[in-house]
């Protein structure tokens, strides 16, 4: 059976970002108009749906690449703040953050050091902040 699913996928554009957005967005098209029971956005959610279903499928490969080249360029910049915000969430944990009170520079320092002297990198100023 996956040999066969296999070969019928060959040559097909397949699951790529736009699609995973095209799919999150009609789930939650979909889930909003069953609690709201706006009919517009179950609409909304089936033409979604089969758009996604159509550029999965389709064998026009390089169609297909252009609209996620599309999509990856137009999100490139909030894609890239998202990822600095969890990648800063996650180093929360471990470190924290300060900023050079001469020239605004981020400073990461790990934490449980206790009181500590900071030098900036950048200016090469020092000030004092609990780790």
């Amino acid at each position: 059976m996956k040999e066969k699913f296999m070969r019928f996928m060959s040559g097909r554009n397949g699951v790529d970002e736009l699609n995973r957005f095209l799919l999150i967005v009609t789930l939650i098209c979909y889930f909003v108009s069953i609690f709201t029971n706006w009919s517009i956005l179950y609409s909304v959610a089936i033409v979604l749906l089969f758009y996604s279903y159509f550029r999965m499928f389709s064998r026009n490969l390089y169609k297909r690449s252009e609209e996620n080249r599309t999509y990856l360029n137009k999100t490139a910049k909030l894609r890239y703040k998202w990822n600095a915000k969890i990648s800063q969430l996650k180093q929360l944990r471990t470190h924290h953050i300060y900023k050079c009170p001469t020239c605004k520079q981020k400073i990461r320092v790990p934490r449980g050091k206790g009181r500590i002297e900071i030098r900036c990198p950048k200016c090469q100023s020092t000030f004092i902040k609990n780790s």
